[in-house]
């Protein structure tokens, strides 16, 4: 998975559990697309300092990740919905039992998840 996409995923899940600062700080790097130039200048502080802020904030999301690994089960339960879905049309085509018993055992594994 691309980086800028794992983290925009991993802020989703986790952003809440950073600091008010650091939630700022790292939208303005992530979500508006703004140099380290320009987060220094909007937050007082060195080009240096909003370096090492966001790169904190990646390494803390990654350890809720590691720890709580919401991301993989929310990923595992989109690839299972998506295999779901490929199953659902085979089924409408064809009227297959192995399909059908495919789909259920996958329910079972999403809901078990939830």
């Amino acid at each position: 998975m691309e980086d800028i996409v794992k983290n925009g995923y991993l802020y989703d899940f986790y952003g809440v559990l950073l600091t008010e600062h650091q939630r700022e700080v790292y939208e303005e790097a992530y979500f508006n697309d703004c140099s380290l130039s320009e987060i220094a200048d909007e937050f007082g502080i060195s080009r240096q300092a909003a370096h090492d802020l966001i790169k904190r904030c990646d390494k803390i999301l990654n350890e809720y990740e590691e720890k709580l690994g919401l991301l993989q089960k929310f990923l595992d339960m989109k690839q299972d919905v998506e295999r779901m879905k490929e199953i659902t049309r085979v089924i409408e085509s064809n009227d297959n039992k192995k399909e059908i018993e495919e789909l259920k055992l996958l329910e079972d594994k999403i809901y078990n998840l939830l």
